[in-house]
Parts: structure tokens; sequence; C-alpha cells
């Protein structure tokens, strides 16, 4: 992962190590090695970022070894399509090997089209040595190096293929007698080479011929194992993988953009409420002369109709269970990542993790959508109704987009489609875990007493005046929504690169931060515009106050179809549905959370104004 993660685990090692004795948490124990000891490399699936569909490795006509052995693999593992295999590749510590023939395959010509095709969608090896991911380094400009996960297959031009048959693995020790024995893998990095072989024998010379794969139906595979000291520590070795992509400079800009917002909002909302609002409610409280009584505007006109139960009342209390679900879901994923739990040696921990406290969360679902139930119904509410819809519209709409884009990617053969017994598994933690907690929270919320109004609503409703077009819900949502998409829109740039780029996430100092400023952007704009719309006296501020915030999930999905069409290059038809399924339903989440939050703080904020005036 990173920087950060280990400079959160460094300083939990400071601070609770007894003695000299060192502290690790879990998973991140290293391992050491002597000299001579058998250190394995790990293949994994094969990634491209022109296709999204990963394949298994052993799909290519790559050198195996007796006995194929897959690992055990966690449920965040087998969600993310890894596929982790053992391979022939003899390497043992502190032993250097030069141009070691690994195997020859004789292909057919079935076969050579699929090394083809890969090489012409880009698809990249990913290996592992003690949890380590492969690392191709290259230079780019001036004397700076660069890092890329994994390497190529091979490498198209001018219309000839070239297979990377020869590999040179560089691997990097550190030691430390005084601390440990023996020595630690700090780096893992792969030099990939095509070469065409003189004879019987690879070619391992600085400058090989090129190995074009239509030249023989003979592929001869072999690698130089070389083997550096490095000053670099164990905590540390993480650390080269931050060069893959760009600087926290532009965090920090993305910071102070939404920092920026944020006052803005900020400001208005501090007017609203210390200045407008406040000779509002003074004026409001004033006993008023019959002339004055006639002439009375603004929000405390609708007093007998503010909290009047909205059309649709089931399906709001649904959006904000789900919304607060998600939240709580992200809030303590986020805490743990912070606290370096969720280690990159342990692959599939951080989707692993938002599974299971995704279903735990049902119990603030349920809690969250019984409580509005009952301000909308008081005790005669249809909390059970309520309740069901919410276990199962979400989760039952985000499993079916997931089995669907799961049959296509099963379709194309891919080693990213989920196994039905996985499916099985998801459909058990649904129903045995997450429904039941989803009723065990509705009805621990209905069974508390009814969220009290400081205003009684009227029997018959009060006549909307008519609105102009830019007071319409739709119109003021629609603005409203780009403030926080403008909050978080560099780091969602960042995010999309790490899911349809492959690249590393570890900044997440940097998005709990954003969170949190995005959090209290939804919540402002959310305010915002209620008072605005009570002040205009159309009292239908239930929905507007959802959608003034969720509806800058609209702008996330248009962001990801400019991101679409401008940073990747996919064209399979499978690969595209499987974009816009996957980003329909992150956008579909932002709305929810970023609603939910805005419905509930504006809630509050309505239940304040109208408890400090007085009403006949």
């Amino acid at each position: 992962m990173a920087r950060q993660f280990f400079s959160v685990a460094n300083l939990a090692a400071a601070l609770f190590a007894p003695g000299s004795s060192a502290f690790y948490l879990p998973g991140l124990a290293p391992r050491e090695y002597n000299e001579g000891d058998q250190v394995d490399l790990k293949v994994n699936k094969l990634t491209s970022a022109k296709t999204q569909l990963p394949y298994g490795y052993y799909s290519l006509p790559y050198c195996q070894p007796e006995k194929i052995k897959v690992g055990v693999e966690n449920l965040g593992e087998q969600l993310a399509g890894d596929l982790i295999e053992n391979s022939p590749y003899k390497i043992n510590l502190m032993q250097a090997k030069e141009c070691e023939l690994l195997c020859k395959k004789t292909l057919d010509k079935k076969e050579k089209e699929k090394v083809r095709n890969m090489i012409e969608d880009e698809y990249l090896v990913n290996w592992m040595v003690d949890n380590l991911p492969a690392a191709t380094r290259y230079r780019q400009t001036g004397s700076d190096y660069m890092y890329m996960n994994g390497f190529l297959v091979g490498i198209a031009q001018k219309g000839k293929y070239y297979l990377h048959n020869h590999v040179t693995l560089d691997l990097h020790y550190h030691s430390n007698p005084d601390v440990y024995k023996g020595y630690r893998i700090v780096g893992f990095e792969v030099e990939p080479r095509s070469s065409t072989p003189k004879g019987e024998s690879p070619d391992c010379s600085p400058n090989p011929v090129p190995f074009d794969i239509d030249s023989s139906d003979t592929f001869t595979y072999s690698y130089t194992v070389t083997w550096t000291v490095s000053p670099v520590r164990w905590a540390s070795r993480w650390d080269a993988y931050l060069k893959m992509s760009s600087g926290a400079q532009i965090h920090w800009f993305a910071i102070l953009n939404s920092l920026m917002i944020l006052l803005f909002l900020s400001g208005m909302v501090a007017m609203i409420l210390l200045r407008t609002l406040h000779r509002d409610i003074a004026t409001y409280n004033e006993v008023p002369t019959e002339e004055e009584a006639k002439e009375e505007t603004g929000w405390k006109l609708v007093h007998g109709d503010v909290f009047r139960k909205p059309d649709y009342s089931t399906l709001l209390c649904v959006f904000a269970g789900s919304g607060m679900q998600l939240l709580g879901m992200s809030i303590v994923t986020l805490i743990f990542a912070l606290l370096g739990f969720l280690s990159p040696a342990h692959r599939g921990s951080l989707l692993q993790s938002m599974m299971l406290l995704f279903t735990l969360m049902g119990v603030l679902a349920g809690y969250t959508s019984a409580r509005l139930t009952k301000v909308f119904d008081g005790d005669e509410g249809k909390w059970k109704t309520t309740t069901f819809v919410q276990a199962f519209l979400f989760p039952g709409l985000f499993f079916t987009i997931f089995f669907l884009l799961n049959l296509c990617i099963w379709g194309e053969a891919s080693s990213g489609a989920v196994p039905f017994t996985t499916m099985f598994a998801l459909l058990v933690l649904w129903f045995g875990v997450s429904v039941p907690l989803v009723f065990f929270g509705a009805y621990t919320g209905f069974r508390r007493d009814r969220m009290e109004m400081p205003v009684r609503t009227n029997q018959i409703p009060r006549a909307i005046p008519e609105q102009p077009w830019y007071m319409h819900p739709l119109a003021t949502s629609l603005v409203g929504g780009i403030l926080p998409f403008g909050a978080v829109f560099t780091e969602l740039f960042f995010i999309m690169s790490s899911i349809w780029l492959h690249e590393f996430y570890y900044l997440f100092g940097f998005l709990s931060l954003v969170l949190v400023i995005v959090l209290i952007t939804c919540a402002e704009i959310s305010i915002a515009l209620t008072y605005f719309q009570l002040t205009s006296e159309d009292y239908r501020w239930w929905w507007t106050a959802f959608s003034a915030s969720g509806s800058s999930a609209l702008y996330v999905f248009l962001y990801s179809i400019m991101y679409f069409n401008t940073r990747l290059q996919i064209s399979h038809w499978v690969s595209v549905v499987m974009y816009f399924g996957y980003m329909g339903i992150a956008s579909c989440v932002f709305m929810l959370i970023s609603g939910s939050v805005g419905l509930l703080t504006s809630l509050h904020f309505v239940r304040g104004i109208y408890g400090s005036i007085k009403v006949d």
C-alpha cells in the first residue's frame, strides 16, 4: 500500500512494543529467510486495462510446474478475480542464476492466435514473491525511474508480435543482525525481454534478436536471477509502488479545492442562520398588528404543513436507511484502513471488509428507516413493509446487476467470473445475516418514542403559490449536486484509476479528509436549498433535501462517461457493459450516502427553526 499505511503501522509499533520486541499488525509480520532457502514465485491473473477481463496465468502456453496448486483465496480475492498459483521457477536465497532454461513449448495455430490477441490487448503478467508484486522499472524523464505493476506479455510493432520469453528477476534483500536473524525480501523487480534462442540454448546477450511468435512453433522460456542488497527496511518495501502514481501535490490541490467549496457553503449557511433566520425568528415572535398579519409571508406560514407526509414516503425511508448503511460501512472501512489493518499483503482484504461491514450495518439501515416511518405514520406506521423493502430493494438491485455482469464475464471464460459457490456465500450473508439484522434494527427503532415535532400538521393542505422555474425542486437539485461533486471529483479520478487502470490506491488519509468535507458540503447545501424552498412557501421539502445533495451522483456518472472516453481504450462489449454497470452501482451508492446525509441534517434544521418560533 504505501507511505501513510506504514507510517501508521510504525507508529503503532513504537507505541506498543515492549522493550526490544517488535509489534506487528495482523498479517504484517515479516518473514526471515536463511541463505539457500527456497523462495516461492507465485503467479496471479493476467490483466488488461483495455479489456478489463482477467484470465488465469496458465491460460497462455507458459511453462507449468509438475502439479498446479491454487492458493486458498478469501472472499475479497474471489470477488476481484484473483487466481494465485505456483510456478516452475526455482529460486533460492542469495543464489544467482544466469540464463537458466525453464522449458520449451510447442504451440499450435489456435494457441498462437491467443498469444497474439493477448499481446494486442496489452495484457500484463502479475507475479509475486513473499506477497510482494513484481514491478517493472523504466526510465521516464531524465534520470527518474518509474515503476509499472507487472510486465507486458509481449509487444506489437509494425504488424509483428514479440513475446517476452526471457525475464531477469532482480530480488532485493535486507538484513539487520542486531534485530533479527536471516534476510528479508524488500524488493522484486522484473526485466522482461524478447529473445530468439540460438539453436537449442536461450540467448541472454545484452541485445538479442527479438522473438517473433510467427517465426517458430517452439517457444523457449528462460530466466536469470540476481540478488541485490538493499538499505530499504521491510516496513518501507511498498514505497517503490508509490512511484506508479502521481504525487501527493495533486491530492493537496484537491483538498484545497474542496475546502474552498466548503468555506463558500459555510459562509452561505452562516448568513442564513445568523442573519436572515435570526431576523425571521425575531420578527415572527413579535406580536403582529392586524395589517402585518395580513401581509405576513415566509416560512412561518407553512408551519402547519412543513411536517406533512411526503409522496412515496416508504421509498424515502428506504433511501435514507440504505444511505446510512453505506455511510457506516465507509466510515468503519476507512478507520481500519487508516490503522493499517487492510494490508496490501492481504489481497482482497479491502473488498472483503466492505462486504462484511455492509452486511453488519443492516442494523443501522433498519433503525433509520423505522424511525422515519414512525415520523410519517406514527404508531400505526407500516414498519414491517418498509423494513421488507429496506432489506431487499438495494441489496437485490446490486446483486442482480452483479449476477448479470458475472454471467457476461463467465461467457468470456475469464477468471474474473465469480464462482457460483461464492455467489451462494453472498446469498447466505444477505439472507442469513443482513436481512435479520435489518429487521432487528427496525424493531429497535420502531419501539422508541416517536420523534417530537415542534408544530402540528393541519388536516387540510395549504395551497402552494406558483413558483418561478428556477425554484422548481428539479432545478435546485441539479444546481445543488454540483458542489458535492466539485469537492470529490479529483479524488474520484485516483479511485477510478485504481479500479480500471490497476493502480495502487493508498492515500486513505486524503480520502478520509475528502469524505468529511463532502459530508459537510452535502449537509450545508441541503439546508440552504431547504430554507430557500420554505421561504417561497413550498413545504414539499423532504425529497428536495434528499435530491439537493443526492443529485451529485448524476455528475459522478457523467464524469465516468468522460473518463471512459478520455482515459480508457475499452472496445469489447462485455467490458463496456461491465464498466457502466459497476459505475452505475457506484453512482447509486454515492447518491444514497450524500442524499441521506442531506435529508437527515435538513430534518434537524427544520425542527430547530420551527421550534424557535411562537405559533398560535
